[in-house]
């Protein structure tokens, strides 16, 4: 560590240490937190962005005009003292089916089939060379960015500089913002034109700049990785990061079926995967009435029932997976499952409502877990929250305990699992 990067960490941490002091002081003003923030990308910022390649000119150029966003959120200035971990007792689930908004589908849907029509060509191309379908490459480019449409209102070095001194997240933008020098760098894009979310996420597949540096690709052959404005390059990019996320060619995303009485719901999970043509001797079927694909029928699929029994089910790929990769939340692969079918197939809403599961009390979901805990199973992490190590856990013991498993946290439950 150079004299000048520890004199510059030192001086932070006086002042950071000096605004936090429980006396009289008050909190920096801006203008003094600006200064710190100079400092920082002088002293700390350029040796580590020096250390991977990065050189002096491209700093001084992609670093000179920053301004702090002072509007962005979870930001913690020097001197300040991060916001306290709420409690867990407040109403923290809603019912998933608000998540799937049928006017927002059905939008969605109705502008994704048009550009998939005028796109044909490209997406052709593309499938042919990532395995991807085109219906899902055009749901992702929607639920992202509106197909391109959405307003990017930052300039990303600024949001990632922000974040990387400031927020609850330090490391994480630190690498960031390194790897956006590199994009700037490689010549790709000028720091003017870098324009992102609040969050810090690029272009129209909004890639976050590690993401870019792994996955963007030039697909329209201009020599540079254009995901701001080329449409060629954004949906590349988007099938190469789920090609090299692991996506099977040939297989959906999954299916939702109806599960018969006596084939219970915790068997759920990705680690209890078994051959669809399994599932299909137990007697489920495709809620659709359609026979499964015969050339599925030997593959591995896996139970998913993210309300439980009260809403929809499904069988889903290893592919519902990889979606999950591009944003790890079930409801957002169902989300992106649902509008490809809706584009390729003309397919409409899930044939089951999801019912009203959003009554309780993250502070209750904890409590279960701890019990489901003390009793020897396995709810994953014990943080509130419903996942599938959870809800089939909760099924098992409501088998056990002479109850026909929902896999679901319900009030009437509280007062049995202690």
């Amino acid at each position: 560590m150079g004299k000048r990067t520890l004199f510059a960490r030192t001086a932070i941490m006086a002042l950071t240490l000096a605004f936090a002091a429980p006396a009289v002081h008050a909190a920096p003003s801006k203008a003094e937190v600006e200064k710190l923030f100079r400092t920082w990308l002088t002293n700390d910022l350029w040796p580590e962005a020096q250390k991977t390649g990065i050189s002096r000119q491209l700093f001084d150029q992609a670093t000179g005009g920053i301004s702090l966003k002072w509007d962005l959120p979870d930001l913690v200035p020097p001197g300040t003292a991060p916001p306290k971990e709420q409690k867990q007792s407040q109403a923290e689930f809603s019912s998933p089916g608000a998540y799937f908004s049928e006017k927002r589908l059905q939008g969605l849907a109705g502008t994704g089939r048009s550009l998939a029509e005028r796109h044909a060509a490209t997406l052709r191309k593309v499938e042919a060379a990532y395995g991807v379908p085109g219906s899902i490459i055009v749901a992702i480019w929607g639920r992202e960015s509106g197909f391109g449409s959405a307003r990017l209102p930052y300039s990303a070095i600024d949001v990632l500089a922000t974040k990387a001194f400031m927020s609850t997240r330090k490391d994480l933008f630190r690498r960031e913002l390194i790897s956006a020098l590199h994009i700037v760098e490689g010549g790709d894009i000028a720091v003017s034109k870098m324009m992102g979310s609040w969050a810090g996420a690029l272009g129209q597949p909004q890639f976050m700049p590690t993401s870019y540096l792994k996955y963007a690709v030039d697909f329209d052959g201009d020599g540079h990785r254009d995901i701001w404005n080329s449409v060629p390059d954004s949906l590349a990019s988007i099938a190469n990061y789920l090609k090299k996320s692991g996506w099977q060619a040939g297989r959906s995303w999954g299916y939702e079926v109806s599960i018969p009485d006596g084939v219970t719901c915790a068997q759920e999970g990705p680690d209890r995967a078994k051959p669809l043509s399994d599932w299909s001797s137990q007697g489920v079927t495709r809620i659709s009435g359609k026979g499964f694909p015969k050339a599925e029928l030997s593959a591995p699929t896996m139970m998913l029932v993210p309300a439980g029994t009260h809403g929809p089910e499904f069988l889903v790929s290893p592919n519902f997976y990889v979606l999950k990769e591009y944003n790890n939340s079930d409801l957002y692969a169902l989300f992106i499952g649902n509008l490809a079918d809706r584009i390729a197939y003309g397919g409409g809403a899930f044939k089951a409502p999801f019912g009203d599961v959003g009554k309780m009390l993250r502070s209750d979901v904890l409590a279960m877990q701890q019990a489901l805990v003390a009793k020897g199973y396995d709810v994953g992490t014990v943080d509130g929250l419903p996942g599938f190590k959870t809800r089939r856990s909760l099924g098992d013991w409501q088998a056990k305990a002479g109850m026909a498993p929902t896999c679901f946290p319900d009030a009437s439950l509280k007062s049995k699992l202690r």
